[in-house]
This record gives C-alpha cells, structure tokens and sequence, in this order.
C-alpha cells in the first residue's frame, strides 16, 4: 500500500543536527557549524564536491563517527531499527544467499530467519529480486547487488535511510533505473531518504530537498526545494522544469566549488 507523504513545512520532524563540528587528527576540519534538519517523507541530497565532508556527515548521523562539537537530536529518541545505511558498495557476504544477507539486521538483532522470512521476501519482492531469493552474491551484476543493499537496508521498515553514492560505480542506463526504482520503492513505503552525490542531475530527479555544501570547512550554503510532485516519471527528465531545476542547482554548486577554492 503507498503511503502519502506531507507537503514540504507540514512534515513532522525525524532528526536535527545543530551546529556540528567534526575535526579529524586535531587540526583537519571536515565540518564546522553543520545543521541540517530533517523530516518524515523528506528526499534529502547533499550535494557538493568531493572534500566537503557529505559522507562524514552521513556517517556521523549514522553513529559511527561522533561529533566533535554539536548535536544530533532524534525526534522521539532513537529506537533499534530506526536506521538503515546503503554504502558506495554493496558490502554483500559472498558466502550467504541473497535472502540470508537481507536478514542481517534481524539477525543482528537476535531474530531468527523463519520468523521474519516474510519481511525479507517482501523486501525482496520490492526492489524485484524475489526469484533471486536463493542466488549468491558471484551470481548477480552489479545493479542487481545494489538492489539486495537497499532491501536489506529497508527491510526492517526504517525511519531513515541514508544512502552513500550508491549508484555511483554503476553504467549511466543502470543508474537512470535504479533511479526510478528508488522513487517507486519510497512512494511504496514512505520511507525518508538522506542521498550523497555529487550528480546535479541525480539530485534534482530524486530529491524534493538538495543541501548545497562547501569544503573547508565542510558547511551548507543552500538549500533548493524541487517543487515537482511524485511520482516522478521520464518525461520529468526532459521537462523544461527539470531543466531550470538543474541550472540552478549547478550554480550552486560552482560556487560550492569557489568557496573552496
């Protein structure tokens, strides 16, 4: 069943991050006065180039870096569960089965496979790989391994995902519709997404939101609303609003670029 997403401004908050800094080695600034928030429905990019510490942000949302200064705030506090992370790679256990690597999070949490065999086989059935249910990671392409991350990212049912340059290795055709799958899946679930890229074209196709940042010190400098309703289809891409979109994404990030300069 879809789950309607709230209008942007209506939407009920998930997390914030206020006035983080994170500093590596004593002296390497990845982030200084960083805040960014973040509500339920919302299709984030940070976009930005390389060096202006998106990933460092992911991860310290994630919990696996800690900020030096600052906070991060759940809405609610967290709960196990609430979170699920889809990498640069796929990061897939050779020896498991495509079914066995989506029930890693459960299994983490001390859940057998049979009790949650049904979730996994509707992630699976989401993202199109139900009959690879059985199949080892060796077996698929590239595309089809990124598809088994992001089931098992939001097999548990998430409040966020956050998503690292996913497509970011794949061919053009293969990122284009992994794309458009990434839409249909959120429209079917609902699920709130944070994505880093450095693709203006992939930001403005899937976000509602692009956060702007700039190096050193990585910080926001914009933030642009894409006001283009979902669902988003092909024609979208062509649309003389999509292209206005991009423009003006792109000189955003040319002077994301200056600044760093």
């Amino acid at each position: 069943m879809t789950r309607q997403t709230a209008p942007l401004g209506s939407r009920a908050p998930v997390l914030a991050m206020s006035h983080i800094e994170k500093t590596f080695n004593g002296d390497v600034v990845a982030l200084k006065d960083m805040n960014l928030s973040v509500n339920d429905g919302d299709f984030i990019s940070l976009l930005g180039p390389s060096g202006c510490g998106k990933s460092t942000a992911l991860r310290l949302i994630a919990g696996l870096l800690q900020p030096t200064s600052g906070t991060i705030r759940w809405a609610g506090g967290q709960a196990a569960g609430d979170l699920g992370i889809v990498f640069q790679e796929p990061t897939l256990m050779p020896w498991a089965t495509v079914a066995q690597n989506v029930w890693l999070p459960f299994r983490l949490r001390g859940q057998s496979y049979n009790s949650v065999r049904d979730d996994i086989l509707e992630a699976l059935r989401l993202v199109g790989l139900e009959k690879f249910q059985n199949a080892y990671p060796r077996e698929l392409s590239g595309g089809m391994k990124m598809r088994v991350s992001i089931a098992r990212a939001m097999v548990t049912k998430p409040r966020l995902i956050l998503m690292d340059e996913p497509f970011a290795a794949l061919d053009e055709i293969t990122r284009f519709k992994l794309n458009n799958d990434l839409l249909k899946l959120k429209e079917k679930i609902g699920c709130t997404v944070i994505f880093v890229t450095h693709s203006v074209f992939e930001s403005v196709f899937l976000s509602d939101r692009i956060v702007v940042m700039a190096a050193r010190p990585g910080r926001v400098i914009r933030e642009l609303h894409v006001d283009t309703p979902y669902p988003r289809a092909e024609a979208f891409r062509t649309s003389a609003e999509y292209t206005a979109h991009t423009r003006e994404a792109s000189a955003a990030l040319h002077q994301a670029m200056e600044l760093a300069a």
